[in-house]
């Protein structure tokens, strides 16, 4: 380990990148920390503590809601806008064409998304205002519209600078940006989180401690497991020869196919799923429309079922990671890279059989790896049931993301490093 810890540091690219990472989340923190004018903070907090829902979206936008800072919404609306064109490359042609043309194709996309970021900030910053003035408690302490739009427009302008910091620290390839600003927030957090629990702690909790640790541990070594496992394809490579005596050729090699090829986007993706129905299900619950505030109450009490909620929240981790497997996992361009280099599966025909070989290979581990992830994601869940500790549920997402994005990095910065290895030969 320590041999590697110096490896990054005497590669001059890596370190450099490592570097800048540290510092756009310095940044990001400092930013965070900028409170907006006419909130009523300590207000805020009690709202968000009677509130588990708004606890996971304070979670999920780096730990910005709850202080209610520039930069309130983190990246949750481009996270929205991405899982808006990628369902929407599935279902419209054109748009999956688009996909499919190369590195032109994923910029024009990425720049609908930049694009598609701008309203669903404004939507979501104007919803969450709506929200908190519905509050029992007095958070908004200037209510004039010329402070509010101020207020709409600080917060939209601050989602569009986290995500222009996270396509910079993405390009620097030592890790997922939008992870990485989340897993900032959570760290920064974790200080609160303690806090908050040994302000609430006595000796009759215990087992609650005991759990969390057990849990923290299983969570831990279950993403390990499922994100390190692969299974290896063996590839021969066919033999040249070369006048009448010599022939090269004829290596064998292995494709490797991981177990979990999307790391943390499923778990993110999924309680991004999860926050918005419950948001705009609390916003409406004081309509005035009698049926439409009685369907608000019906999706607000029915999710925070604890059954209900552990269920969605499985097959939404479930699908979502076959869903982004499909979406980076190209089986007919491996099958034609394959034919091209001269390679093929041995008892696998090239082209076509190889991309349905490999098909349904991917499928068959991806969901042994999709139900282990999703049953580590509810794991917390349980242990809440069990101990009735609200912390412990929030903590074990916070856990499981903080892992999935650790070793996310560590592959892409020992990937560096290897690609330099053999720049250097």
């Amino acid at each position: 380990m320590w041999d590697k810890l110096k490896s990054v540091w005497q590669v001059k690219e890596v370190r450099n990148s490592l570097m800048f990472v540290i510092l756009m989340m310095v940044l990001f923190r400092l930013v965070a920390n900028i409170p907006l004018p006419g909130i009523d903070l300590v207000a805020l907090k009690r709202f968000f503590d009677a509130n588990q829902v708004l606890g996971l979206l304070n979670l999920f936008s780096g730990g910005t809601v709850r202080n209610f800072s520039v930069v309130a919404l983190g990246v949750a609306p481009y996270i929205t806008a991405s899982i808006i064109f990628q369902l929407l490359g599935m279902i419209v042609p054109r748009i999956e064409e688009i996909q499919k043309d190369g590195e032109a194709g994923r910029h024009k996309i990425n720049q609908w998304t930049r694009l598609l970021t701008v309203p669903l900030a404004i939507i979501q910053s104007f919803s969450l205002l709506a929200l908190l003035r519905q509050s029992q408690f007095p958070i908004l302490t200037n209510e004039s519209p010329f402070h509010l739009l101020m207020i709409i427009t600080a917060v939209t302008a601050g989602t569009l600078f986290l995500m222009w910091i996270g396509e910079l620290i993405s390009e620097k390839k030592v890790g997922n940006g939008v992870s990485l600003l989340i897993f900032a927030g959570i760290l920064a957090d974790l200080p609160n989180a303690v806090s908050r629990f040994l302000a609430t702690y006595d000796s009759s909790q215990w087992m609650t401690v005991v759990l969390y640790v057990a849990v923290a541990i299983l969570t831990v070594v279950g993403v390990v497991f499922v994100t390190e496992g692969q299974r290896n394809i063996p590839v021969q490579y066919a033999r040249q020869m070369r006048g009448m005596s010599s022939s090269t050729g004829g290596a064998t090699s292995t494709l490797p196919l991981r177990v979990n090829m999307v790391g943390v986007i499923p778990i993110i993706f999924a309680i991004s799923l999860l926050i918005f129905p419950t948001i705009i299900a609390q916003f409406l619950s004081r309509a005035q429309t009698v049926w439409v505030a009685d369907i608000a109450r019906w999706i607000t009490i029915t999710l925070q079922n604890q059954w209900i909620y552990g269920i969605l929240y499985f097959g939404l981790v479930v699908g979502f990671t076959y869903f982004y497997t499909a979406v980076v996992f190209h089986p007919d361009q491996i099958a034609e890279n394959l034919q091209k280099q001269g390679s093929f599966v041995p008892g696998i025909r090239p082209g076509k059989p190889t991309a349905e070989y490999l098909q349904n290979i991917i499928q068959r581990i991806t969901l042994g790896g999709a139900l282990f992830l999703g049953a580590i994601a509810v794991l917390p869940l349980i242990a809440q049931g069990l101990t009735r500790s609200t912390t412990l549920a929030l903590g074990g997402t916070s856990l499981l993301i903080v892992v999935s994005v650790v070793i996310e990095s560590v592959k892409q910065i020992e990937s560096q490093l290897t690609m330099r290895e053999y720049d250097s030969y």
